[in-house]
């Protein structure tokens, strides 16, 4: 599977806090429900929970749908993450 993060036509950033332990099922969900958004429309999803530091992501590549998740390593001087999300 060889995915080219370049293509997709559209980048949506979920604002707000999501529950990251929600698998696909779960984050189709929320897209489904609460945006109605098309799903299959080759788009990539970005969530992000309590904490700025982790994010998962949703993307639909014509034949299923894959699920990302990122742990920035980066960190200020007090250990926390660094990574700014937008607010509602």
């Amino acid at each position: 599977m060889l995915v080219n993060w370049t293509t997709p036509k559209h980048v949506f950033i979920v604002c707000g806090k999501t529950d990251l332990r929600k698998g696909i099922d779960g984050l189709a969900a929320v897209i489904a429900e609460n945006y109605e958004l098309d799903l299959f429309d080759d788009s990539l999803f970005l969530f992000c929970g309590n904490r700025n530091d982790r994010f998962k992501g949703l993307y639909w590549d014509g034949e299923g749908f894959i699920l990302l998740y990122k742990r920035f390593e980066m960190a200020d001087y007090a250990g926390h993450g660094i990574v700014m999300m937008p607010s509602n």
